[in-house]
């Protein structure tokens, strides 16, 4: 077991339900369920999901009335708690840390790398800063410059990158087709599997 790993985990899909899925539930906006499962092109998601916002007079603060009633999902702190004390882990999300802050307190403060909202004073979120283009990819290759090993685990397209860069990698509560399109990464639905197979690779 080597102490220079770090692994990186996705957040939404994998540790917290989709923010925008519970949003799109909440506010009735159908429009809103589109993820990086459905658009692999982020940037685009999001003007997308910004520009709807706008339409239906919604800001930050409505948004984050949602999240306030999201839960981590069933044994997704148990799993974060007992990978923590084995290993080092880092949250690397497409997020925004004014949507992230309240979910890493339920899941007990692990480190997150996000990115960040522009918010106007009256609330409406009127654009966001992406930490670096690719972050979840370029994350993990700065990690290895500087000497550390990755594992990686995440559920959708953007994080298919950062796992293929890694060590080892893995798919969890995935799509038919990002598994089916991608046969050579093993793929799990249980935090125990998932758990078992990072430990195996520590």
């Amino acid at each position: 077991m080597s102490d220079m790993n770090i692994v990186c985990l996705d957040m939404e899909g994998v540790l917290v339900p989709e923010i925008w899925i519970a949003f799109a539930e909440e506010s009735g906006i159908p429009e809103l369920k589109k993820t990086t499962r459905d658009e692999p092109d982020y940037n685009k998601l999001m003007k997308y999901r910004l520009d709807i916002l706008k339409e239906h007079g919604l800001g930050l603060k409505e948004v984050q009335a949602t999240i306030a009633k999201i839960d981590p999902m069933p044994g997704a702190k148990e799993f974060l708690d007992e990978l923590r004390s084995m290993t080092q882990v880092i949250i690397l999300s497409d997020t925004f840390t004014q949507f992230a802050g309240p979910l890493m307190k339920k899941l007990g403060m692990p480190t997150i790398f996000c990115n960040t909202l522009e918010v106007a004073e009256n609330g409406e979120i009127t654009g966001f800063r992406m930490r670096v283009e690719n972050s979840k990819l370029t994350t993990v290759k700065a990690l290895q410059s500087i000497g550390f090993e990755t594992i990686a685990s995440g559920d959708s397209f953007n994080d298919l990158g950062m796992i293929k860069a890694s060590k080892a990698g893995f798919l969890f509560k995935s799509t038919d087709k990002i598994k089916a399109d991608n046969p050579d990464i093993p793929a799990f639905e249980e935090y125990d599997e998932l758990l078992a197979a990072i430990k195996a690779s520590l």
